[in-house]
């Protein structure tokens, strides 16, 4: 089996992040919304909080309620010393969501989710990079994106799809599954739900990512498969969506202040 190492390849991109950020005259500003409680965010915010002190960016966490979510969004959206967003999801109240997004700024949305959103969503441009930091061409290859949720499938299988390439698009509803991806060159497991994929649905050498978070979506007989090309889990796309959020919001910096 080789590994798709997201931890080392973000270990070298952290450098080039410190010293982009450095290279602002004042500094660059995150402000992470959240509303409840969900244990997948409580291991992720850490993350997020070491990527922001090892680069120099300042980080603020804001806990909301289901009454005060849009208006924080919004506050934050006017405050000129933000330079980013991010709406956590899932929120407790997932009928806020639409609200919540249409609330960030799209100069801000460095997670890429508001609508008309300039940016690249964090985890599918993180999934993206992966490949191709090792040199995993995606040209003329079949494609399978397994889940199809607004944060990582479908924004996924709709940029590889605006890049010519042939995507395969599976969910609870596909009938044929490991049909579907025997056929896969690639598949990207992003359902949320542990062990749909089995070793035995997919072709020999396949390259296979995991967004599974925290836990691994694949079967354990998956990693089994010495034939295979997989990501770690954790240590695959979860480093990888770190520097993807940050390398949006080194962007959204930049057009900022670019257009003063």
């Amino acid at each position: 089996m080789k590994l798709l190492d997201g931890s080392e390849v973000a270990g070298y991109i952290m450098g080039r992040h410190a010293g982009q950020a450095r290279s602002f005259d004042a500094p660059l500003r995150l402000a992470i919304v959240r509303e409840g409680h969900n244990p997948a965010i409580e291991k992720y915010l850490p993350v997020q909080k070491r990527y922001a002190e090892d680069i120099g960016v300042e980080l603020d966490v804001y806990a909301e309620t289901a009454e005060t979510l849009v208006d924080r969004v919004k506050s934050l959206g006017a405050d000129p010393a933000v330079t980013g967003i991010v709406v956590k999801l899932p929120l407790a109240h997932p009928e806020l969501t639409d609200a919540a997004l249409a609330a960030v700024p799209v100069a801000k949305d460095v997670d890429g989710l508001a609508p008309g959103t300039r940016f690249e969503a964090a985890t599918p441009k993180a999934v993206s990079w992966l490949l191709a930091a090792y040199n995993v061409d995606l040209a003329g290859r079949v494609l399978a994106v397994v889940g199809q949720g607004r944060l990582v499938g479908k924004p996924l299988a709709d940029a590889w799809e605006a890049s010519g390439y042939k995507v395969l698009r599976l969910d609870d509803s596909t009938t044929d599954l490991a049909e579907q991806l025997r056929g896969a060159d690639v598949v990207v497991a992003a359902t949320g739900v542990p062990g749909v994929i089995t070793a035995d649905m997919l072709q020999p050498g396949a390259v296979v990512v995991d967004v599974g978070s925290p836990a691994s979506e694949l079967a354990a007989d998956v990693r089994d498969r010495t034939d295979l090309t997989i990501t770690p889990n954790p240590g695959g796309v979860g480093p990888m969506t770190v520097v993807s959020l940050f390398d949006n919001l080194l962007i959204a910096t930049q057009n900022q202040r670019s257009s003063l």
